[in-house]
């Protein structure tokens, strides 16, 4: 089937031809056809011909795997894409269409208009791709600041300025670039032309996938590794922008959110802490599944001998949220009780003088002699190589893929029960509160004693990450989920069907097996039993068979009950498979026996 892969802020492929998530999940689903949409964070040119792989640095290494996905991009920010503004007319509709979104952003009573008024616009842009123009011109600015100070406006973040207007028409207009990105139509390289669509991080890059479901009825599927939404609100905290306007984005932000867990076909967050908050958004929880992030590392063999000295080994930004000083204030309890320990401190600096601000801590508590700051390692497997233990003293812990690495590694792991943490270590650990400097040196002194419980959680860590944590169960989910969609989800339900042509075609209207049979290489097998009575149905003739024996009727000849009629014909000829023959041209299928009972 052919899949729309959209993807927010990078290239789909590293430079370095490291490969990330996208890329396991295409090279572990190489049945389907896959295509990129990308809004980059800069301009750059759209490339159609499948070589992505190449352009991007990363091709040498994938020459035996064929042509790559087809990549398009589009930039998000920066300088507004070139056209003409609307016309007087135009221009009425675009900004009632725009009146409405920014309305449904201010006023709580009006919510409900956030979807209607986006739909509005992406409609009105793929008619005259005026919008970009329109977003930036004087009759949008004057739209948003006549709701913005209109009375009962949301304006408890503040009264906005004539500047936080500017600025945030800005903003506006590049979250909805994508609502005018040539991408939209059912001709080759359009959204229209995709079975389904797979949003992969939430936020903007689901704009073209909400788009295409109201133009075309092409379902997506959303995957969030870390809720974008929780992201913006942490990044909107240090944003350089007034607080209305920060208000006025972040209600932008919610509202997107919750407009496409509506919409979504099915939902993946990557842990059921993501999925949680997930829900308090408005998610269906029976449209919800956990898929975890898989990761190459589990192939990764586990770190050779400890270090002689009793070892802790910390790894991660240095920031405040990673709480270092818990790390050392722990250190410096446990160092009282075995004075041969190490802190080996891994991970660069992410605040402006933290680090000195870390070694100023370890120099007050008397450890600044035992205490290591490694900077970044050359691979995480060469930092839990370096500890007896591994700590992990952070304030919240949003992705468990730094945690599951670590217990890949053999050692036995040591965390502050916050955020995935007793989700991704769960018995295979120790878990101690955040902040409690006591236990965290307590649970580390309890491991470096006992040699043989570090070994013991040790295993049972790795094992456990191999399970949950491996590339294999992400694809084989995500197959199943994909076939799941396009078995329930009409074909082309955009497209209406002609008087007197029938009901529109469905796919999957026959059982999988009637595909999946090989006629030509199926040896005879022993006649399964007889049913109790035939069914009469249309004969398989020459004219609707291609050389496999396989019937090419049109689709469009299905009924709406789901394709029964074809449903017992693919049965009848895998009962007749199992008896050494197929109906011949012109002959009524055998109808006695079923799948279940040839099988």
């Amino acid at each position: 089937m052919r899949v729309a892969l959209l993807t927010e802020g990078v290239r789909p492929r590293s430079p370095r031809g490291a490969g990330g998530w996208c890329d396991r999940l295409v090279d572990g689903l190489r049945e389907h056809d896959f295509a990129w949409y990308v809004l980059a964070g800069t301009a750059g040119t759209a490339r159609t011909d499948g070589t992505a792989g190449a352009a991007d640095g990363a091709g040498a290494a994938d020459d035996t795997a064929g042509a790559r996905p087809a990549v398009h991009e589009l930039a998000l920010w920066g300088r507004r894409p070139a056209g003409r503004a609307p016309g007087a007319l135009r221009g009425r509709q675009y900004a009632a269409a725009y009146d409405r979104l920014v309305r449904s952003l201010l006023r709580p009573g009006e919510r409900s208009g956030f979807g209607p008024g986006l739909y509005r616009l992406a409609e009105l842009a793929r008619a005259d791709g005026a919008l970009p123009a329109f977003l930036v011109s004087d009759r949008a600015r004057r739209v948003l600041e006549r709701a913005w100070r209109s009375p009962g406006a949301d304006t408890s973040a503040g009264q906005p300025l004539v500047c936080d207007v500017l600025v945030a028409a800005d903003l506006l207009e590049q979250c909805l670039r994508p609502l005018s990105a040539p991408w939209y139509g059912t001709a080759p390289g359009g959204l229209g032309a995709a079975d389904l669509c797979h949003v992969v991080g939430g936020g903007p890059a689901a704009l073209p996938a909400l788009v295409a479901k109201q133009l075309h009825g092409v379902p997506f599927v959303v995957t969030e590794h870390g809720l974008h939404l929780r992201e913006q609100y942490l990044g909107y905290r240090e944003a350089p922008y007034r607080w209305p306007v920060r208000a006025l984005l972040l209600a932008f932000f919610r509202a997107l959110t919750e407009e496409t867990y509506r919409q979504a076909a099915i939902l993946t967050p990557g842990s059921a802490h993501d999925q949680q908050w997930q829900r308090r958004c408005g998610a269906d929880p029976a449209r919800t599944r956990v898929v975890y992030e898989g990761t190459p590392a589990v192939d990764r063999p586990a770190a050779g001998p400890e270090p002689v000295a009793p070892t802790l080994v910390w790894a991660g930004a240095l920031e405040p949220g990673r709480d270092p000083e818990l790390a050392l204030h722990a250190f410096a309890r446990v160092r009282a009780e075995l004075p041969a320990a190490r802190l080996v401190l891994h991970g660069e600096e992410a605040v402006p003088g933290y680090r000195a601000h870390c070694a100023a801590v370890a120099e007050r508590l008397g450890v600044a002699d035992a205490v290591e700051f490694a900077g970044r390692p050359r691979s995480a497997a060469e930092a839990w190589a370096d500890g007896t233990v591994v700590v992990f003293s952070a304030l919240s812990q949003r992705r468990p893929r730094l945690l599951a690495d670590a217990m890949l590694s053999g050692r036995a792991v040591v965390s502050t029960d916050v955020g995935v943490a007793r989700e991704a270590v769960g018995p295979t650990g120790l878990l101690v509160p955040p902040r409690d400097p006591q236990a965290l040196a307590g649970a580390c002194l309890a491991l470096l004693r006992d040699g043989e419980r570090r070994a013991r959680l040790g295993l049972a860590g790795r094992l456990r990450a191999q399970e949950r944590f491996a590339v294999e169960p992400v694809t084989g989910s995500f197959r199943e989920i994909y076939l799941e969609l396009v078995s329930q989800w009409p074909a082309f339900p955009a497209a209406a069907p002609d008087a007197g042509a029938g009901p529109r075609p469905r796919p999957f209207a026959r059982p999988a097996e009637y595909w999946i049979t090989d006629r030509r290489r199926t040896a005879p097998t022993e006649a399964a039993p007889a049913a109790a009575a035939a069914v009469t149905a249309e004969p398989v003739t020459g004219a609707d068979a291609d050389s496999n024996g396989t019937d090419r009727s049109d689709r469009s000849d299905r009924s709406d009950d789901g394709g029964t009629a074809d449903r017992a014909d693919g049965a009848a000829a895998v009962v007749a498979l199992s008896r050494g023959r197929l109906p011949a041209a012109g002959e009524a299928p055998d109808r006695s026996g079923s799948f279940a009972e040839a099988v």
